[in-house]
């Protein structure tokens, strides 16, 4: 991951302190040589890691808490540190064409700076820490009387292995909170682990807790094919997938890879479907990118007239795949984290996806993105984790 944009960190380290030093530090008196090498002390050292980081074979080292800390490090010392000398900068240069004296552009980069340090502090304690049961009531004309007021509890992205022991009260709360709701079905809509099954073994006994009364089902997501592994040997990132497929099955989890579950109340029934993980092309990441979803498959030998529930991690094919090719009611998805730090609700994910947090609706079909539980990377501002209750209503409620 580090490697992608090494050249980018790079400048960025050495450019905001060579900025900060030109403009500012040097021109005062008592600025002495040790002075200057404490200044540039963390940026060498950041520097060093940085390049160090860029040489992991894979997306993230084996041991992900390098990754935690290099982020939360380049957090802490340099983007503060960039986003004042972008301010400062372009303060000055406005001041230059309009040849005014006050560079306000100082005072905005302080707190820009300022803020960036809360969201990074505030945003990987409190922020992570923090989770939502929210609940939501869909009602369907075609839903089989039997149905009405089924309930429905959907987590996602729960990425385990991002629960550190200091962390593990959170996931514990989170399961809790699941049963807590006694739902008549459970479901989880991909991205169990960060990169490789391992993650799972501390937390396997917790995970089988989970009871719904007609069962935990579940979909893969981009992380449980061990694609961010993909500079291993391609035997054992097929034993690394397969693994994951046999731990989640050793849970009692019912496991769906293109496939449909009926479930009945007496002479009515519902279909649970799950296709496996579909995304947009993505040629830029990797050609072997998961993309292994088939609608056609997952719905086959289901009546064009049922209720159906698909499951798929990325809301993406829900527009561009399902909708074209059958009458599903409601699809749940996860995938984007609901942006993870969001600024009033707002996102950069938001102006690059076109579905990618809470619901949509097209005709009598809905989707519902969740925000998720966890993260790769253990930090959420705005983005607060969920837990989805999904009430069905088969007539009006008055």
């Amino acid at each position: 991951m580090i490697a992608r944009i090494i050249l980018l960190l790079i400048l960025t380290i050495v450019l905001s302190d060579l900025y900060v030093d030109m403009h500012y530090l040097r021109h005062r008196i008592k600025y002495t040589w040790w002075k200057r090498l404490l200044w540039w002390t963390p940026g060498l050292l950041m520097l060093v890691f940085s390049v160090a980081m860029s040489f992991t074979r894979n997306f993230a080292p084996d041991d992900i808490s390098l990754l935690y800390w290099y982020l939360f490090l380049l957090g802490l010392l340099v983007i503060p540190k960039a986003l004042y000398a972008v301010c400062s900068f372009l303060g000055w240069r406005i001041c230059r064409w309009r040849k005014k004296r006050i560079n306000w552009g100082n005072l905005i980069g302080l707190v820009l700076a300022f803020y960036s340090l809360f969201v990074l502090i505030y945003g990987s304690t409190v922020g992570f820490s923090r989770l939502e049961v929210k609940h939501l009531h869909y009602t369907f004309d075609d839903l089989p009387a039997a149905f009405d007021g089924y309930k429905i509890v959907q987590f996602s992205d729960i990425h385990v292995g991002s629960y550190t022991v200091s962390r593990r009260a959170i996931f514990d709360r989170a399961i809790d909170s699941i049963n807590a709701q006694h739902a008549d079905a459970i479901v989880f809509t991909g991205d169990l682990q960060n990169i490789r099954p391992h993650e799972l073994y501390p937390v396997m006994g917790r995970l089988s807790q989970l009871k719904a009364k007609d069962g935990v089902f579940s979909v893969l997501g981009n992380h449980d094919y061990s694609f961010y592994t993909r500079k291993d040997d391609p035997a054992v990132r097929a034993a690394s997938e397969r693994e994951v497929v046999s731990r989640e099955r050793q849970m009692g989890w019912d496991l769906l890879l293109n496939e449909h579950r009926s479930i009945r109340r007496g002479n009515d029934q519902i279909v649970i479907a799950g296709m496996e993980n579909l995304g947009e092309s993505r040629p830029n990441i990797s050609p072997d990118y998961p993309m292994r979803g088939d609608v056609k498959k997952t719905l086959q030998g289901v009546d064009p007239q049922s209720f159906v529930v698909m499951l798929q991690h990325e809301p993406w094919p829900w527009r561009h795949v399902i909708l074209p090719e059958r009458k599903v009611q409601l699809t749940l998805s996860g995938h984007t984290h609901g942006g993870q730090i969001t600024f009033f609700g707002l996102s950069p994910m938001g102006m690059l996806k076109g579905e990618w947090s809470g619901e949509y609706r097209e005709g009598n079909s809905i989707l519902y993105v969740s925000k998720g539980l966890g993260g790769v990377i253990p930090l959420r501002f705005g983005a607060t984790g969920e837990i989805v209750v999904i009430t069905l209503s088969s007539k009006k409620k008055k």
